[in-house]
Parts: structure tokens; sequence; C-alpha cells
């Protein structure tokens, strides 16, 4: 408790540094873990068009309507306002990187969700690097996927930057990573790619994180998805429980002045109350792992997932790393 007391309301900057010695040798995937969904959302560039894997119907809109297209997808697409280094002191260590190449912007790479993102990966992961040197005890998780139009090359260097960027950092995937253990190594980040084939050729690679979402506007049957899930027991290893609310083309079409941050908010209480009632750790067939919001800046998301893993000091410890 005395740690717990150290951590100050509404910021988590250094969590993991604070918690119990007990927890210190149990595998990242056994602890609870709060992470933002659609990381970079928060700056995406109203004068970029429509991703190419959006429906036919909204690219033809867009290219008929760009001014009226670009701004309504822009509120709809948009699920952070904060950058990478005020999230990171909110306490999310999960970060959903949705990678692409931007047209008439070279070898230079974005982010995207709907239309492109004025930020670079590398000025994003750059930040992050900052972020991780000022933080030592903190663990990340960089989950890179989708990669829209990107090249065999664009995949080579995108991969050899991380591995410059991090270094040493870097936790391969063929260890099981605990809190003691980073430390011990001076190791904080963990990246997942979603592309199998890369991550075959680099070891300093993790594969795609299972993302479970139930693929609706209604937080009443996001959390019905997710408790199906659960009953099926979960994932070994990483696993993502997404809170997200999402919506398809018409929907956005039909509600050109509403926003993806009203329907949160609204959404807020009832995902949370979810939150508030779940369990971490190996004593738990259903426990959760990463669990990612929207608007992570919007409520106390982050804290509450911390908080669940003080539930784990109600066990014995007898054998974590299984």
């Amino acid at each position: 408790m005395e740690e717990r007391q150290r951590r100050q309301p509404g910021t988590n900057p250094d969590w993991m540094s604070y918690l119990p010695e007990e927890l210190l040798d149990v595998p990242l995937w056994n602890l609870a873990i709060p992470g933002s969904h659609d990381s970079m959302s928060f700056c995406l560039d109203v004068s970029s068009p429509v991703l190419k894997s959006e429906p036919r119907l909204l690219r033809v809109i867009d290219r008929l309507f760009p001014c009226w297209t670009r701004p309504c997808v822009s509120r709809w697409a948009t699920t952070q306002e904060s950058v990478l280094s005020d999230q990171c002191d909110l306490g999310v260590r999960f970060f959903d990187l949705r990678i692409a190449r931007k047209p008439a912007e070279g070898s230079k790479l974005f982010f995207a969700h709907g239309i492109y993102t004025l930020t670079t990966v590398k000025e994003a992961l750059g930040e992050l690097a900052v972020w991780l040197g000022d933080h030592p005890k903190e663990i990340v998780f960089i989950s890179c996927s989708h990669f829209e139009s990107l090249t065999d090359e664009d995949h080579l260097n995108l991969v050899e930057f991380i591995i410059a960027l991090f270094g040493k950092k870097l936790w391969p995937s063929e260890d099981v990573p605990t809190l003691r253990s980073c430390w011990s190594r001076g190791q904080q980040v963990v990246v997942s790619y979603g592309d199998q084939q890369v991550v075959l050729q680099y070891p300093e690679l993790w594969p795609g994180v299972p993302y479970l979402y139930a693929d609706s506007p209604d937080p009443k049957k996001v959390i019905a998805y997710l408790e199906d899930q659960k009953s099926k027991g979960r994932p070994a290893g990483f696993y993502v429980s997404g809170l997200n609310l999402t919506e398809d083309a018409p929907y956005v079409l039909l509600h050109p002045l509403q926003s993806m941050r009203k329907m949160t908010k609204k959404a807020l209480s009832v995902l949370l109350d979810w939150v508030k009632e779940q369990r971490p750790g190996w004593q738990q067939v259903d426990g959760v792992n990463i669990l990612c919001c929207d608007f992570v800046a919007l409520s106390s998301f982050c804290s509450l997932v911390i908080d669940l893993n003080y539930k784990l000091q109600r066990f014995p410890v007898t054998d974590p790393v299984n």
C-alpha cells in the first residue's frame, strides 16, 4: 500500500516501478496494462485523402466533395487527443500504431485511421524513446499493424529504424518478460509486428498481438462480446481487450456533425464499470491483460486498469511464470 500511495491521482508516469514486490516476477501478459486504441489519431491530416482500404462509396464521395468528407471522417476517426508522451504519463503502456505510406510523401511513413496523420513514424517513435530515457523502469508495447501501401523496402527500413532507435532496450521474443528481468537488462520495449514474414526475419520482433473487439457502436454489445470471448478462455501470451466503439461508413455519412468523442463520452460509464470488475493473472482462465480504450485522457480509465493489478495480492504467488 505504501508504494501505491505514491502514485499521484490522475497521472501514472511510473506506475510499473510502484507495483508490489510479489508482482515483479509475473510475466507481463499476466498483468493488467492500459492501452490506447489508434494511438496516433490525435493528429489526422484533413488535407489528406481517404485511405485506399476504406469502402469504395466513401472514396468516391471523397473525390467529389473532399472539403466535406475529410473533416467528417476526421471527427469519427479521431480516437485520442494526447501526444504519446502525455499518454505515457497517464499510464498507457500499449500503443496501437497503424502505419501507412502517405501519397506524395516519398519514403516517409505516417500513421492512418480513415485518413493519414501529420506526424511521421520516426517523429512519434523518437518521442517515445526520449520518454523511456526519463522513465527507466517503465515498459511499453509498440504494436505495428495495417501497413497501408507499404512495400517490402518500407518494411525493411521501418524495422531497421526501430532496431537502431531502441537497440538494447528491445526485449527479444524468445524470452518471457517480467518487470524484474526487464529492469535487470535495461530492456523497456516490446515490439509486435503484424506481418508474420517480417517477424520471422527479426528475433527483436514479436508476432502481432490478438486484438479482440466487438465492431459495434453500442457499449452493451461491446461488453457482451468481451464477456463471450472470456468464456472461451484467454489467449496464450499477450492479448488486447478492445473497449473501443466502432462505426461503419454509412453511419458516418448519416451523422456528419457527430463525432467519436461524443459517442465514447456517452458510453464511458458502462465501459468503465466493466473494467472495475475484471481480474488479471494466471489464476483466472478469463483474466484480462491489455485493455485498450478511446480518448484515454477523458476518464480514469488508466488508473482503473492499473489498480486491477493489486487484486493479484489477494492470491499466493506460487508459479507466476506458467
